[in-house]
């Protein structure tokens, strides 16, 4: 899926759309990419002369991918409802290109369980379990 095709399914528009493109792989797993290109929102004060990408922009980049393998997604809000077990091993800084895998673990009527890690360079940035729920829009 191109960025056309993600805002489809994903409610968030720039500056808080953080895939730019997202297939499934033969594993059924979400492979989403993100390029960091230094001028975003989250790299402003974060840190002065040494721009990190913050990890809880990393882990929402996570989320956001694992939405292409819910098919009910349409016309609704996907909304992080918690986060376990997150680790940050290295940091993801801009020039990289962040690629998320993402499978879901398990789903309870609009509750979903994922895993899914970030990766950049060949290392592990940063590896993730979390649930969301798909809320109907309001009308």
């Amino acid at each position: 899926m191109n960025k056309e095709e993600i805002k489809k399914l994903l409610p968030h528009r720039e500056p808080m759309l953080l895939i730019e493109e997202v297939e499934i792989n033969e594993q059924g797993e979400a492979v989403a990419k993100y390029t960091v290109k230094g001028d975003e929102f989250f790299l402003q004060g974060h840190f002065p002369g040494n721009p990190i990408v913050p990890g809880v922009i990393q882990c929402e980049m996570i989320a956001q991918t694992a939405v292409a393998l819910i098919p009910d997604v349409h016309d609704c809000l996907p909304m992080y409802t918690g986060l376990n077990n997150v680790k940050f091993k290295n940091p993801l800084l801009p020039g990289d290109t962040a690629v998320m895998t993402v499978s879901l673990t398990g789903r309870r009527g609009i509750f979903c369980f994922a895993k899914g890690k970030l990766e950049a360079n060949g290392k592990l940035c940063t590896s993730a379990e979390f649930s969301f729920a798909i809320v109907p829009k309001k009308s």
